[in-house]
């Protein structure tokens, strides 16, 4: 594969060296609005209130951002042999691309693997199929057992395997070998999921990678671009914090739910 791939992303994004950036919908920052009021006297002045508003261009929910992405993707002429989506979040996009694409669909699935004392940060990911990411970083910066990662390693493989058959996937992996695959999720912060997702269609031989995502930040962009054949990203904000401030609604998807796409 080669080694940095093409990013699509929108207007006013962080510039991202050496990738193409294509017009389309622009990138957002948070916004936070104060209520106005006026104040009768300084000693009853009202507490300022205050209401956190998505950004301009956030998302209306999944669904639609999905559909943004199909179209996207279709603009692009890309053609797939299945779309992968990441649950569970994942699926709602991954169905409206899928229908997009005219694509069967299926899951791929991986667990983060968290530091010690924060499970938060990642320090690795794990696929079903054991397909391993390692954040070299966290090892460089932190005193990483490696005892205890080689511990997690097999305990969130394992829970990613369970979630595979839980979704009626059985034990194998859809067969992908010489495949174009598009990946879909509802968006990136770390990307040590989808980095582990993206390792085990590697290994698996998949032909073409597409990462399709409706927003992520640019480093995390950058770095997947390294991995992938082509990774389309419709909002790369330079400001971020979270995958959910850019939609509107972005309630949990439930098992039952994210099945239900399948």
């Amino acid at each position: 594969m080669p080694g940095l791939g093409p990013v699509a992303c929108g207007h006013r994004v962080a510039p991202i060296a050496g990738v193409h950036v294509e017009a389309g919908v622009s990138s957002a920052t948070g916004v936070v609005l104060f209520a106005n009021w006026e104040p009768t006297t300084p000693s009853t002045r009202p507490p300022p209130e205050h209401t956190h508003m998505p950004p301009p261009d956030s998302f209306p929910d999944r669904l639609h951002a999905g559909r943004q992405l199909g179209d996207r993707l279709r603009d692009r002429h890309i053609e797939a042999d299945i779309v992968l989506a990441v649950p569970r979040g994942g699926l709602p996009l991954g169905r409206a691309v899928a229908d997009a694409l005219d694509a069967p669909l299926d899951i791929v699935v991986a667990q983060k693997i968290g530091a010690p004392d924060n499970p938060e940060y990642a320090i690795g990911a794990v696929a079903s199929d054991g397909s391993v990411w390692r954040n070299d970083r966290a090892f460089e910066l932190h005193d990483i057992n490696e005892a205890y990662f080689e511990t997690e390693r097999k305990k969130k493989a394992q829970i990613a395997r369970e979630k595979v058959r839980e979704y009626g996937a059985g034990d194998s992996p859809p067969d992908v070998r010489d495949a174009t695959v598009v990946v879909v999720d509802d968006g990136v912060a770390t990307g040590a999921t989808m980095r582990a997702c993206l390792q085990q269609l590697q290994n698996a031989g998949a032909g073409r990678i597409v990462v399709a995502l409706p927003v992520g930040p640019p480093d995390t962009v950058r770095a997947l671009a390294s991995v992938a054949d082509e990774v389309i990203c419709l909002l790369t904000p330079s400001h971020f914090r979270s995958v959910g401030e850019f939609y509107r609604r972005f309630e949990q998807v439930s098992d039952d739910e994210a099945m239900g796409y399948l």
